[in-house]
């Protein structure tokens, strides 16, 4: 044998799901030890000699023009050695467009006068400590010429249209088959802003070593923001190297943001290593956020429950300088069965920061409409909400046409019936009391697509008998990393610790970023084609050289042969709570979530993500909500502490588990379960503080305020 490298690509059929042992059981992290005893180093905490600090100065006016940035006062002040700013910072790749294909102007900072929201960069201050350059950076004047702006958002605004990008979905003549419904639920719903707030705020470090551009970074693929950075600053994409070995959250906002693209232009300036982290407040402008929804359901069914007529129709909003569209009209699009169906999601761009993909987006927002408005329907319809449910179970996909990967949809509403008890509920709202405290129970079903995307990865067998993996894969504290472990160990038939994880280096090659819940499926399946090979070549016998043996893997072939299936995870969301008659106080009491998620990887790390979503779920059923000022077009309160979330005192005795889900098509087995937990938790919630209360709340959060105004035990709707 000799020390060669060989790649294999792969039709999906020869990607064979291993079944060593490894996968399945209960692991702690891998690394947590190093993350307790404060030896992992996040992008904020690695050194380098010579390490400048930069911080970035944002808008205070929601849309206009510089007029002047006064920066010879501050260039005078102690330790200030640069500020950028349009007039003088390095020109961008004007041509440049991201991942998506598409020209995204927020990361081309510093390239013109144009203010398009508060919170716009308009210079970064670098100086030799981060104190000096936050002094200097609170110092700087910048002068503006104001224009009219506009933030509000509402249902119907001028000027909303329909997106390309998301088109409408549509089969039979909707309003023939509403006219024909014996039972008809219209009602509108709406969602606020939302913000993703992870513990570790956005950082990076950028320097150039050898002619080399080099960045630590906290993001959820360093794959793709390495070739952001190369189109920017027009670099050959070897030329970039971006690491980002440990991440403390990101939920959909960690991708190629202006932080890092100011610490490149920096280090760029100065020939140094500069490191620009954001602030709490500055992550609420620059980072993106999950757009307000206003959402109209009309569901139209027989007497017995079977939907005759389904429309879902959904408004969010956008900034004026990038499209991002929340898709949550298109959450029940492989959900329930009907005659006709017309889902539609519409945008309109206001003078607000571009929002972003957030945990669950489109399902989270669009789940609230759509799972209240079917208990609803159960309610005019005298059924028991699970059972209009089943009532409903589509043989295929009710909009596509195509036959589904699985469905365990009912098993896990069954399931979850018997261990939370639902067969012995009073149908009936408000009739369940304890002192001052309303109680009253709630379902929902929660989906989210299983998708996979091409991945590389090297697994090299060591002379010492360990096996190193290399993928661009980003644990983002989901568990990936041990994750993956798993998974090679069971591929390549040896116990965990004989695998050495290396994961988020831009070198390693292409890999899927940390996001759509596709992640750990999509990388594993590169590992896995990789081991296979490797296992190969090592049964071929002969004696492994001090390079090592290495195997690597492209799965762009056997990702784009995947049979057209609608391949989906399901659960279903169980949730008890009490309201307080005398403060309008909801407390969630206990949740129980069931999932069909295919093959669990690890379970200890699994619930911890299943319940994490549930949690959040809470959180925007009870707490969440930005508010911007209509005069200035900035938020209020943008910080943990203005911003309210759920904290330990909010959180119940939360329960998740899964049913078995096996697909036995799928090369892979593994289904994403990073966002399907927090599908559905608010229709839950809302769904019992109606049975609590009598009282049908249709706009999040439930408030206090918003209990006490709409009362209890009566036929009124909040």
């Amino acid at each position: 044998m000799t020390g060669t490298t060989t790649t294999t690509t792969t039709t999906a059929t020869t990607a064979a799901t291993a079944t060593f042992g490894a996968v399945g059981a209960a692991h702690t992290r891998v690394e947590g030890v190093a993350k307790v005893t404060g030896a992992a180093r996040y992008a904020g905490e690695v050194p380098y000699p010579e390490l400048a600090h930069g911080w970035l100065v944002l808008s205070t006016v929601a849309r206009g023009r510089i007029r002047a940035v006064e920066s010879a006062p501050v260039l005078a002040m102690p330790g200030v050695v640069a500020v950028l700013h349009h007039e003088n910072a390095p020109r961008l790749n004007g041509d440049y467009t991201n991942a998506f294909g598409v020209p995204d102007p927020i990361a081309q900072i510093f390239q013109h006068d144009r203010v398009p929201f508060v919170g716009w960069p308009v210079a970064l201050v670098v100086a030799e400590t981060p104190e000096q350059a936050r002094e200097a950076a609170e110092a700087l004047v910048v002068e503006y010429d104001e224009e009219p702006h506009d933030v509000v958002f509402a249902a119907g605004l001028p000027g909303v249209y329909a997106p390309e990008s998301a088109p409408a979905a549509q089969k039979g003549d909707l309003e023939v088959e509403l006219a024909a419904s014996a039972v008809v639920v219209d009602a509108e719903y709406s969602t606020p802003e939302e913000h993703h707030n992870p513990m570790e705020p956005h950082a990076a470090i950028a320097r150039w070593d050898g002619g080399r551009l080099e960045v630590v970074d906290s993001n959820q693929g360093s794959r793709f923001v390495a070739d952001e950075l190369a189109k920017l600053f027009s670099l050959d994409p070897q030329s970039v190297r971006v690491r980002s070995e440990h991440v403390g959250g990101g939920f959909g906002s960690k991708g190629t943001r202006p932080h890092s693209v100011a610490a490149a232009m920096a280090a760029t300036v100065l020939q140094r290593p500069v490191r620009v982290v954001l602030t709490r407040r500055q992550m609420f402008s620059l980072v993106g956020y999950r757009s307000p929804t206003a959402q109209r359901v009309r569901l139209g069914a027989d007497a017995d429950g079977r939907l005759r007529a389904f429309d879902h129709r959904a408004e969010c909003l956008t900034s004026t300088v990038y499209e991002f569209v929340e898709r949550a009209a298109e959450f029940g699009r492989a959900m329930y069965d009907s005659d006709a169906h017309y889902s539609q999601t519409r945008v309109v761009p206001l003078d607000v920061p571009t929002p972003s993909w957030m945990r669950a987006p489109g399902e989270a927002p669009g789940s609230f409409a759509l799972e209240s408005a079917l208990d609803e329907l159960a309610e005019k319809c005298g059924l028991d909400p699970i059972a209009l449910r089943a009532r409903n179970e589509p043989a295929v996909g009710p909009v596509s046409g195509l036959p589904f990967s699985g469905r365990n949809l009912l098993a896990c509403f069954e399931e979850g019936a018997s261990r939370f008890g639902w067969a012995d509920r009073d149908p009936r709202p408000g009739v369940r009391r304890e002192g001052r405290w309303l109680l009253g129970t709630g379902t929902a079903a929660s989906t989210f697509p299983v998708l996979s995307a091409p991945s590389t990865a090297a697994v090299t067998a060591e002379p010492d008998g360990t096996f190193t993996v290399r993928i661009t894969a980003s644990d983002i504290g989901t568990g990936a990393r041990t994750a993956l472990t798993l998974i090679a160990a069971d591929a390549l038939e040896v116990a965990p610790e004989r695998i050495r994880m290396r994961i988020a280096d831009s070198d390693f090659g292409f890999a899927m970023i940390a996001g759509g819940s596709m992640g750990t499926r999509s990388w594993a399946w590169a590992i896995r084609v990789a081991a296979d090979e490797l296992r190969e070549r090592l049964a071929l016998g002969g004696g492994i050289p001090p390079e090592g043996i290495t195997a690597r893997s492209d799965t762009s072939q056997a990702v784009g042969a995947l049979e057209q299936k609608e391949r989906h995870s399901f659960g279903a969301q169980f949730a008890e709570v009490a309201v307080d008659v005398t403060s309008g106080e909801v407390r969630v009491r206990r949740m129980l979530g069931i999932f069909a998620a295919g093959r669990i990887v690890n379970p200890l790390t699994a619930r911890g993500q299943f319940v994490g979503g549930m949690v959040w779920g809470l959180s925007m059923a009870l707490h969440e909500e930005a508010h911007r000022d209509r005069a200035s077009g900035g938020h209020v309160g943008a910080d943990l502490a203005g911003y309210h979330f759920s904290a330990h005192a909010d959180v119940p005795d939360i329960e998740a588990d899964w049913v078995d889900d096996p697909d036995p098509g799928d090369p892979v087995g593994i289904k994403g379960i990073g966002e399907i937990g927090v599908v559905g938790a608010a229709a839950a919630i809302a769904n019992a503080v109606w049975h609590a209360t009598g009282v049908r709340h249709r706009n999040l959060p439930i408030r206090p305020d918003r209990v006490l105004l709409a009362g209890a035990g009566g036929d009124r709707d909040a």
